[in-house]
């Protein structure tokens, strides 16, 4: 009787098992992926060897990962602003739309499209991987904010006003002040952001244009992939007062991998960069020598210097900036993110321990890596009901 006595006040006192990296709702917000769905002979759903395929995201390796989902990104290329600048990139972004809904519809039994949050929670139920889709570069849109409409029609929840150079809504973080932040369009851009229940994106955008958004969005901001300045003082990234600024506002930061260095963007990489960019022009066979002359310059001249190591030391300082109510993950898969120690999403629970290491909870935990994500979403949709 002793023993079973001892027995139970060992079971009252012991503490619940901790989740499995698994059993969080894992997002992340930014994947580049859709420039694979058009390759000749690719198969997301099919395995891709890393020594003969640079994808990050295939339906493998997000079961691998157990990423559960994310933000699938319509991304356009900074073109003139000219009426045909504006008419040809709303050509490409109207057909890439299309392409994510046509890729992704090949698999009902494995993915789905998510419009709000509570879709992506139905949906991860159901065992499904979850879609949203999302805008990088509202560029296409020319001086027509009323295709902000069509886009939130076709799914898009997530957008960002400008890329890598200035356009006709804000300055660029990669480029020199044209509006001091964003133009007179830009603020109109984002109040139709607002009463369509669309989450503003400022990743790319410059302090200032930041600053303003931050300012006039009546929800939360999230940037979709951006990392902390206290890594490394690059425009693109966010410094500690910012940060600690979005945070009070209700917004999140989900942590990049990209510039925590320089990028090394050499000639032969600038050649490779522009081969990956346009690989629905190559054959499966081209595409394959493609990846292995990036590996083999991976060897000799890494893109970024900076390792997993790195990556955790600047997620663990943007935590406790931020707080753990205002962190989240998008690593720029299959855009340039990626490091070693972290190549694909097949890494991901290596966060996770890493994280659990550190001394953050399962509720901690589970902010972080889609409860965040999740809210700003509602935040959002809430007064466009």
């Amino acid at each position: 009787m002793g023993l079973a006595l001892l027995l139970a006040g060992c079971a009252t006192t012991s503490e619940p098992p901790r989740k499995a990296h698994r059993d969080f709702l894992v997002l992340d917000t930014h994947l580049d992926t859709p420039l694979h769905f058009a390759r000749p002979g690719w198969d997301f759903a099919g395995h891709h060897d890393p020594a003969t395929d640079l994808v990050q995201v295939d339906l493998e390796r997000m079961d691998a990962g157990a990423l559960d989902g994310g933000f699938f990104a319509i991304y356009t290329d900074q073109g003139p602003l000219t009426a045909k600048g504006y008419a040809d990139a709303l050509a490409f972004a109207r057909a890439r739309s299309d392409l994510i809904d046509r890729t992704l519809s090949k698999y009902p039994s494995r993915i789905d499209f998510a419009m709000t949050a509570d879709d992506a929670r139905r949906i991860d139920r159901a065992g499904l991987r979850i879609a949203f889709k999302s805008m990088e570069n509202s560029y296409p849109l020319g001086e027509d904010l009323s295709l902000l409409q069509e886009f939130h029609g076709r799914g898009v929840r997530l957008a960002g006003p400008v890329h890598g150079a200035n356009n006709q809504f804000a300055d660029s973080s990669g480029d020199q002040p044209k509006w001091n932040g964003l133009s007179p369009l830009g603020r109109k851009w984002v109040a139709e952001m607002n009463r369509l229940g669309m989450v503003i994106d400022p990743s790319h955008a410059s302090d200032a244009a930041f600053d303003q958004m931050l300012e006039l969005s009546k929800t939360p901001l999230l940037l979709s992939h951006s990392s902390g300045r206290w890594a490394f003082d690059h425009p693109r990234n966010l410094d500690d007062g910012r940060i600690r600024k979005l945070a009070a506002k209700g917004g999140a930061i989900c942590v990049s991998t990209i510039f925590l260095s320089n990028m090394k963007m050499g000639p032969e990489r600038a050649e490779l960069f522009g081969k990956y960019e346009h690989m629905d022009t190559l054959s499966p066979a081209e595409q394959a020598d493609l990846a292995r002359k990036w590996r083999a310059l991976d060897t000799t001249e890494p893109l970024w210097a900076a390792d997993f190591e790195r990556y955790m030391a600047m997620v663990l300082h943007v935590i406790e900036v931020a707080g753990v109510d205002h962190v989240c993950f998008g690593a720029d898969w299959d855009g340039g993110g990626g490091l070693p120690g972290i190549e694909d999403i097949s890494a991901l629970p290596k966060v996770t321990e890493r994280l659990r290491a550190a001394g953050y909870s399962d509720e901690d935990l589970a902010k972080m890596w889609g409860g965040n994500i999740l809210r700003i979403v509602e935040a959002a949709q809430d007064p466009a009901r």
